[in-house]
């Protein structure tokens, strides 16, 4: 069943595990996504970028084939649909009037008093149909840069000053992680990250999570963390198995083949960071 993230995430915090946000990028990763969260009881978050959207044909044919899947699949697990870095008011509008039950809005390469504007502008839509809201504060760095990039390491006082004025419901704040693959150790801010779950009482975000050791993990979410963004190793372990099995049969050629070879490592690689979060067999009732 399709439902936001509220609740989803204050559940996680209070318990002590988080939730996992696995982007998707087609219908094979959605249902194996699907699937094995099902087979472990684990609620979801199903991230969507706005390249991914563009790719599957738009954000109203993302929420068609998510919300039909989960029908047809008989998933009784809560699942978000989320979107992963909307960049503008318009781009999180889109995903809520298509059916979105959560979005992000990265306002971060803007200074505070912009962001705040921004975000607000979306938590005051987005509010209206029941759609929760992620924000993130700091920068976080991205593929290009890796552990070398410009982090920009969130402040304290601002990421209060921008829970209080936007009603936001989760907080990104940067904190050392960043996306893609690392090139160097991930350095994660523990204290600061302490420091922002204490004065916001907002659940707290993990963008980069991919590649960060088990340890790390564990650690940020006994600092307020409950989700973990999860999205490069997905896309490693999946490519990996594709790549043999090409390189295994040069006369194969069915698509649904090659996609599936995939499958299952794919499906060990979620399973794997299930395990991980704490938030296999979470779901007790339907009201998480």
């Amino acid at each position: 069943m399709l439902v936001n993230s509220k609740e989803m995430l204050i559940r996680a915090r209070n318990k002590g595990y988080a939730v996992c946000q696995f982007n998707i990028n087609n219908l094979e990763w959605t249902r194996f996504i699907l699937e094995e969260c099902e087979l472990n009881k684990a609620p979801v978050m199903l991230g969507v970028s706005s390249g991914a959207a563009k790719y599957m044909g738009g954000y109203s044919t993302v929420y068609s084939m998510v919300n039909v899947l989960i029908k047809d699949l008989n998933i009784t697990i809560p699942v978000v649909l989320h979107l992963d870095h909307g960049s503008d008011f318009e781009t999180c509008k889109k995903a809520i009037d298509a059916g979105f039950t959560s979005v992000m809005i990265d306002a971060s390469k803007y200074d505070l008093e912009k962001n705040i504007e921004i975000t607000k502008t979306v938590t005051d839509y987005a509010n209206k149909f029941n759609v929760t809201v992620e924000a993130e504060i700091g920068h976080i760095g991205g593929d290009e840069d890796g552990i070398t990039g410009n982090i920009l390491y969130a402040e304290v006082d601002d990421c209060v000053t921008l829970t209080k004025e936007t009603n936001i419901d989760s907080l990104a704040p940067a904190l050392g992680s960043v996306h893609g693959i690392y090139k160097g150790e991930p350095k994660l801010e523990y204290t600061r990250m302490l420091e922002i779950k204490n004065n916001t009482d907002l659940p707290l975000v993990l963008h980069g999570a991919s590649g960060i050791p088990e340890y790390d993990i564990k650690k940020a979410i006994s600092c307020g963390v409950a989700k973990i963004n999860i999205n490069t190793d997905l896309q490693i372990a999946w490519s990996k198995k594709v790549r043999e099995f090409l390189n295994n049969d040069n006369e194969v050629y069915d698509p649904r083949k090659i996609i599936k070879s995939g499958e299952v490592e794919f499906k060990k690689t979620v399973y794997e960071k299930l395990l991980l979060t704490g938030s296999i067999n979470q779901f007790n009732t339907p009201n998480i």
